[in-house]
């Protein structure tokens, strides 16, 4: 009998604290998908939230709203005088930043407030806006809502191109960290119903400080990300390649101090999609393998001597450096250390597949 008044305890404590949640019904919300935020002209937080309005035997329509605040719960309390149901954020899949409030005002306290809402999840996709959040938001992208549509865009591009894994949690990861600076993809809207990605935005202070260009993107990832995929254009005399890295992984090493000395290996597995020559000979495979080599130790290198002058550091580099350093010294590290660093790059290209010749 005991076990049995337990059970009987137990089911009546639960069917009294569920009665104390609050419950909503989904058709009687509006679940947000995608917030943006732009700097109104009188220095205000522009905010604008979309979700989808579904129909019956159609597709969904988006909604955008739009309200101006200092702060961003404000802002909310804003949108919600505007709309008939109440706004909720459980479904919200990415936030948005415009190109002045991310580069005049920074992104840290709108980020803050995300980071506390429990209804937010830490996958949640950030990116930055070259040119303004709400046009971009009130655009017609596909049947699914706008905000499911950017958040894909961002996925898929994760997943098998060139943008490196990013999303809240990795951003203040990232902002967090001693010796390493964070970054987001920046978007721009091209017609009122295409979007493409522009480049990677570089962060210091909360602030987009420089941006990576398209062209780039491929050797960033691979200095700042595992098992990247992405497509790269390689020439020799023989014709034009176009080889898709399938697999790749980089590796640190501090092989000297004082001055510190960095040697950064970059493995690369990858197929021909395309050669514009004839005879895809083994000879000319290797000629491409290594000239794509002398193309990311190039490319790579540039990269990292130009955050050296800007003082960024994505890659982590005075991250990896505290790893290996006792008593590291991050100030000492960044006002002389980082500026003296040696780094060399060598790569290690295989290409394991052959596809298309013209």
């Amino acid at each position: 009998m005991r076990p049995l008044r337990k059970w009987i305890g137990c089911l009546s404590l639960l069917l009294l604290l569920s009665g104390c949640v609050e419950k909503e019904v989904l058709d009687d919300i509006s679940l947000i998908e995608g917030i943006g935020f732009d700097l109104s002209e009188d220095g205000k937080i522009l905010g604008t939230v979309t979700f989808p309005l579904y129909l019956k035997n159609a597709p969904p329509k988006n909604q955008t709203f739009s309200a101006e605040a200092k702060i961003k719960k404000s802002f909310l309390q804003e949108v919600q005088k505007q709309t008939s149901d109440p706004i909720v954020t459980g479904s919200l899949e990415i936030v948005l930043f415009g190109k002045d409030i991310a580069r005049k005002e920074g992104i840290l306290e709108l980020i803050d407030a995300f980071q506390r809402d429990p209804g937010v999840g830490a996958g949640l996709y950030l990116a930055v806006i070259d040119g303004e959040a709400k046009s971009l938001l009130e655009g017609e992208y596909g049947i699914r809502g706008n905000g499911t549509f950017l958040a894909n865009l961002l996925e898929h591009n994760i997943k098998q191109e060139e943008i490196p894994r990013t999303n809240l949690h990795l951003f203040l990861a990232d902002f967090y960290q001693e010796g390493k600076t964070p970054f987001l993809p920046q978007l721009k809207q091209t017609s009122k119903k295409k979007i493409e990605i522009t480049g990677i935005a570089l962060f210091s202070q909360g602030k987009v400080i420089d941006v990576i260009p398209p062209e780039k993107m491929f050797s960033f990832k691979l200095l700042v990300d595992r098992f990247s995929e992405g497509m790269h254009q390689v020439s020799i005399n023989e014709g034009d390649a176009a080889i898709r890295s399938i697999r790749s992984s980089h590796k640190f090493e501090l092989s000297k101090r004082n001055p510190e000395e960095i040697n950064i290996h970059i493995k690369v597995k990858g197929v021909i999609n395309e050669f514009t020559g004839n005879n895809l000979t083994p000879k000319l495979i290797t000629k491409l393998e290594k000239q794509f080599e002398e193309d990311i130790n190039k490319e790579c290198l540039s990269m990292i001597e130009k955050f050296k002058e800007k003082e960024l550091d994505p890659i982590g580099l005075g991250r990896y450096v505290k790893t290996q350093t006792k008593n590291f010294n991050i100030n000492k590290w960044r006002n002389t250390e980082y500026k003296n660093l040696k780094v060399k790059v060598t790569s290690d290209v295989v290409i394991t597949e052959t596809g298309v010749i013209q």
